[in-house]
């Protein structure tokens, strides 16, 4: 038996881990609420350590830089989109307007809650060619993994993917420019419509 000296304070670890893991989230939502009012160029390192309420020195325990901290900001929408997409709701034929809004909603709130995040990619994607490169490679990914959604669509107004870019394209514009008074489910409700119309070539 080993003396009690000797025996790993696992509970030490764990509330270690625990801190880690509120600091990384803190630095997070601090960003986000910065580069909501700063934007992100504007933004630096000692403000979001400052918002957050962290020393200084803790953001390099989680992050190299402000770069590594957005990439992983666009890992949280990767993530919030998957666990969307996996709701029992999800229909993946695309001749069903049920379908298509499912997408849209699914899209839109995603937007909508980490806008703060779509917007500092955007802007770091201006300054930075690695940003825009990922920026690209995250749309063209998300079109990507819902393009067999249209097979069973009878007439396309192009290819699958060329169809299913239009489509990411129209959501994705309308949510960076949107200037209405509308509710969330009216953008959501005409947005389906309209993909809907533009695929199929019929209303439903």
């Amino acid at each position: 038996m080993l003396p009690v000296a000797s025996v790993p304070r696992q509970g030490g670890a764990v509330n270690r881990k625990e801190k880690a893991a509120e600091t990384e989230a803190a630095l997070k939502d601090a960003a986000k609420r910065l580069f909501a009012t700063r934007g992100y160029l504007s933004t630096k390192i000692t403000d979001i350590t400052k918002e957050a309420g962290r020393a200084a020195g803790s953001f390099y325990n989680h992050f190299d830089g402000k770069e590594e901290l957005l990439r992983a900001l666009l890992a949280d929408i990767d993530t919030a989109g998957d666990e969307r997409a996996a709701s029992e709701e999800h229909n993946p034929d695309f001749s069903d307007p049920a379908a298509v809004r499912f997408h849209v909603r699914a899209y839109w709130k995603v937007y909508r809650e980490h806008e703060a995040t779509m917007r500092a990619l955007r802007q770091a994607a201006l300054v930075n060619e690695d940003f825009a490169r990922a920026l690209d490679a995250y749309s063209a990914r998300q079109a990507a993994e819902i393009v067999n959604h249209l097979d069973h669509v009878a007439t396309l107004p192009a290819r699958p993917e060329i169809s299913m870019a239009m489509m990411w394209t129209l959501i994705d514009g309308y949510a960076q420019a949107r200037h209405d008074d509308l509710s969330d489910e009216e953008i959501i409700e005409a947005l389906t419509r309209f993909v809907y119309r533009g695929l199929n070539g019929s209303d439903y």
